[in-house]
């Protein structure tokens, strides 16, 4: 697939299937990752993948994170069944280094370019991801259960697999009303 052209249309499926990805294909997701900018070469990024048994993992620390948090039956389920939605689920955290030049902000940033990279890379051989964010990212629970410490952040759920439908036309958009030149 041609760059540009999986660029220009990228589009989230949000119903995935097995299989997922995996030797050379998932070599090439992380390694595009491993890609993201990268200032002062901190290497800013850690990503935990949950497949298999790492989904029920990753269910339980939701699930509890959702109790805990005092949801209602229905939030506990949909917690407890959102690693089902994909055979992978890839957690990507920003591993913040204090360093002079490079805020924690701008980590959080690079982190997130690693989380877009593994997407494309994932389209590109085929398979489809979604990220996906949301309240569990900056839950007390869920960021112990993670290793998340300080600055630290978790930016985002990769879900992988295989498209269960062709991804709908991307809507055009008016450049103009997002460009403005000085």
């Amino acid at each position: 697939m041609d760059a540009l052209e999986l660029l220009l249309n990228r589009r989230s499926i949000a119903k995935l299937s097995d299989p997922a990805p995996e030797g050379q294909a998932l070599e090439n997701i992380i390694k595009a990752g491993l890609r993201a900018p990268d200032h002062a070469g901190l290497t800013p990024w850690q990503f935990v993948l949950a497949q298999g048994d790492g989904r029920q993992k990753l269910s339980d620390i939701l699930s509890e994170a959702a109790t805990r948090a005092g949801g209602d039956e229905a939030v506990v389920e949909k917690a407890r069944k959102a690693p089902f939605r994909a055979p992978l689920v890839i957690t990507i955290i920003a591993k913040v280094t204090p360093h002079d030049k490079v805020p924690a902000f701008e980590q959080h940033l690079s982190a997130g370019c690693a989380v877009q990279a593994m997407q494309m890379a994932a389209v590109a051989q085929g398979y489809q991801a979604f990220w996906r964010s949301g309240k569990w990212m900056f839950d007390d629970h869920v960021r112990t259960a993670f290793g998340v410490e300080g600055d630290d952040q978790i930016v985002g759920f990769l879900y992988v697999g295989t498209p269960g439908c062709t991804p709908m036309k991307v809507p055009e958009r008016e450049l103009s009303k997002f460009v403005e030149f000085l």
